[in-house]
């Protein structure tokens, strides 16, 4: 191993916690700058579900279906839960909670409006899709969260050092090996 790629990757590992911070905060920029163009005068959920729908296979019809008819009763306030995600990981605020809330909407967004990343059709398709790298990314920080422990650079950080129980709601335990 050389001299130049030893310091390469001891920087890497003196600075993990400093790392899944900025990538976190990062990622929470990408949330809100994501959840406010859901504001732009031209988004509707639900023609961008009814555009899923169309171009995906006919035995997906009852699934698009379901999710026309709710978006009809009530439109869904992708805008705001997008933001309040992206505040929440600027923040470092309920990091588990909203990590786990993060990629289950993840894969609700890759599976209506995304319809699965499709159409799945030769010379069409050319990707799966966003919203399920979204959810490897949240995945991802899950991952980080029970490496890691407490995140110093975090609100939770904060609301622990007054109220140790705050943790079961912040932190994903991690199992100490060997």
């Amino acid at each position: 191993m050389t001299k130049v790629q030893t310091s390469v990757d001891n920087w890497f590992v003196n600075h993990l916690p400093a790392l899944e911070t900025f990538m976190r905060v990062s990622f929470g920029i990408v949330w809100i700058i994501d959840g406010a163009l859901k504001f732009e005068p031209g988004f509707s959920m639900i023609d961008t579900i009814r555009s899923a729908a169309q171009s995906s296979p006919s035995w997906l019809a009852p699934w698009f279906n379901f999710w026309i008819n709710l978006t009809n009763t009530a439109p869904p306030p992708v805008g705001a839960i997008e933001i309040l995600l992206g505040i929440a990981l600027i923040l470092g605020f309920l990091r588990k909670i909203v990590y786990i809330l993060g990629f289950l909407y993840s894969l609700l967004v890759w599976s209506v409006p995304e319809a699965f990343g499709g159409p799945y059709v030769a010379g069409v398709s050319t990707d799966i899709g966003t919203g399920i790298i979204y959810a490897f990314v949240f995945f991802l920080f899950m991952i980080a969260n029970a490496a890691l422990g407490q995140s110093k650079m975090s609100l939770d950080y904060i609301i622990e050092e007054k109220f140790p129980s705050w943790r079961r709601l912040a932190e994903i335990r991690g199992i100490k090996f060997g």
